[in-house]
């Protein structure tokens, strides 16, 4: 059995659990990247694990009671059906274009799209934030069954997200979380990722059902992988609450772009000078970003300084 694999499965396990992204978005390039797997196989074998791993992370929130079950139950109608004929796709398009190359750029570009909605979706937090400090309130967010939920953009995301899972694993988290904090901006963030890990379940085992079918899963390579990242994912969900989020965002955002890059065969010191560029300007730009919406240049210098607010619904 290849340590490295385990090794790897478990702290890919614990981003998941902390962040409630990143699963398929990591797996797959670490696979690709510096395990030599094959495109296809690393998709496969990642579903496969992910059919076992999210479970975990999921109970954690559904024992918690942060799980949004009408928003569940649409996005499953979409997201379950086009996640088995994604690898319906992928058994069509290899034979007659090249699977693996297939694979690898559409990832690339999927992984690179994550990394920019991991901004969309902070951004729009913080100027949450800096409106309700400005007017001395904070939104009341709900975690009951009063949010309407919008049945058709819902199932949409669902079938997106879906498709995009069984073509490149990536999707379940790192997209569909991000569409549903669009569409749900009064859901609290811990109901947005309970309802986001509990939609994946039936969502990646479809997928992985069709991958077994039609994909190439490999063993050697799976099984490492579910020794490592279900207690990784277990791990992860007991400490979310301890650990801030956002560095661990502000990291996965980072591996995103550098492994996009990657994928789509950029150069090694091209690859290496954006994901410092990112680093360096993602820090500092933001810092700006932050002043120029009123908040101080960090989020703990902001806790301290924050007056008491008034709530309004």
């Amino acid at each position: 059995m290849d340590l490295g694999l385990v090794f790897a499965a478990l702290g890919i396990g614990i981003i998941v659990g902390l962040t409630g992204m990143g699963g398929g978005a990591l797996m797959t390039p670490t696979l690709v990247l510096f395990f030599g797997v094959p495109p296809l196989t690393a998709v496969s074998s990642d579903l496969v694990t992910s059919a076992v791993m999210k479970p975990v992370g999921s109970l954690v929130h559904i024992r918690y009671g942060s799980v949004h079950w009408k928003i569940v139950l649409w996005l499953m109608i979409g997201s379950v059906p086009t996640a088995f004929a994604g690898s319906l796709i992928i058994s069509a398009v290899g034979p007659l274009a090249g699977v693996q190359a297939f694979v690898k750029t559409t990832l690339g570009y999927v992984l690179l799209l994550a990394a920019v909605l991991i901004f969309v979706r902070a951004y729009i937090g913080m100027r949450n934030r800096a409106r309700e400090r400005r007017d001395g309130t904070t939104t009341k967010r709900s975690n009951s069954a009063e949010i309407t939920v919008r049945i058709v953009p819902t199932v949409i995301v669902g079938a997106i997200g879906g498709l995009m899972v069984g073509l490149t694993s990536v999707g379940s988290g790192s997209l569909i979380i991000i569409a549903l904090m669009l569409l749900y901006p009064l859901l609290g963030m811990n109901k947005l990722v309970g309802t986001d890990l509990v939609q994946a379940v039936p969502l990646v085992i479809a997928a992985a059902l069709g991958h077994l079918l039609f994909g190439a899963v490999d063993w050697a390579v799976a099984i490492p992988l579910m020794i490592g990242s279900i207690p990784g994912a277990w791990i992860g969900a007991q400490f979310s609450s301890r650990i801030p989020g956002g560095y661990v965002r502000r990291a996965l955002a980072v591996v995103l772009l550098a492994s996009g890059l990657k994928m789509l065969n950029v150069d090694n010191v091209v690859v290496l000078a954006a994901a410092a560029s990112a680093v360096v300007l993602g820090t500092f730009g933001w810092m700006a970003l932050r002043r120029s919406h009123g908040l101080e240049i960090t989020r703990r210098r902001e806790r301290r300084t924050s007056p008491p607010p008034r709530t309004r619904s």
